[in-house]
Formats: structure tokens, sequence, C-alpha cells
């Protein structure tokens, strides 16, 4: 079973005032996974940058974001940053196959 995190904040990032909330996009591509890979586990973890859990591996990424001025929701898929500002959900699912996981289409 694969983990995607989602880092992100409550405020939108200078450049994302348009468009979701890290929040959202977290919830929407919740949903999205769930649906084109049913019956397929996964985990997805959202994270806020400026109150990261007590997990050093996330505190660390969450500094990263903050420093170098990513824009979030930044999306994290098994160590590998496979979404940024506006994340695509073709460049997730690519990334999604890799590991394994099939389509339901």
């Amino acid at each position: 079973m694969i983990e995607l995190v989602v880092y992100g904040a409550e405020v939108l990032c200078p450049s994302c005032v348009n468009l979701p909330s890290s929040k959202e996009t977290y919830e929407w591509l919740e949903a999205a996974i769930g649906r084109k890979y049913p019956n397929q586990p996964f985990q997805i973890t959202y994270v806020d940058i400026y109150q990261p859990p007590n997990d050093e591996k996330k505190q660390a990424f969450a500094e990263r974001v903050i420093e170098e001025d990513m824009f979030y929701p930044v999306v994290v898929l098994e160590d590998e940053v496979v979404g940024e500002g506006n994340p695509k959900l073709k460049t997730i699912y690519a990334a999604m196959e890799r590991h394994g996981y099939k389509t339901s289409e």
C-alpha cells in the first residue's frame, strides 16, 4: 500500500489565488483516486506545513516546502513529488500505476 501525502496550508499560496485550497485538493484527490482504483488500498494524508505532525520525515518535507517556496499543495507519492500548486490527476495516476495500481476502466 502506498502513501500519498498532501502538504499545504490554510492560507492559499500567493500564486494559487484562484485554485482550490490545499484541504479541498486533498479531499478531491482522495475521492478521485478511490474511484479510479477501487478495492486497491492506499493511504492519503494531509500535512499542514505550518503545523506538521510529530513525524521527522513529514516535518522535514514541510520545512522544505516553506524554505524552497514551493507552490502548495505539494503532492508526494512514496518520496516523489507528483504535483505542485495545481496537481494533475493524470500525473498522479501515472505514478500510482508505476507502483502497481490498475485502473478499473
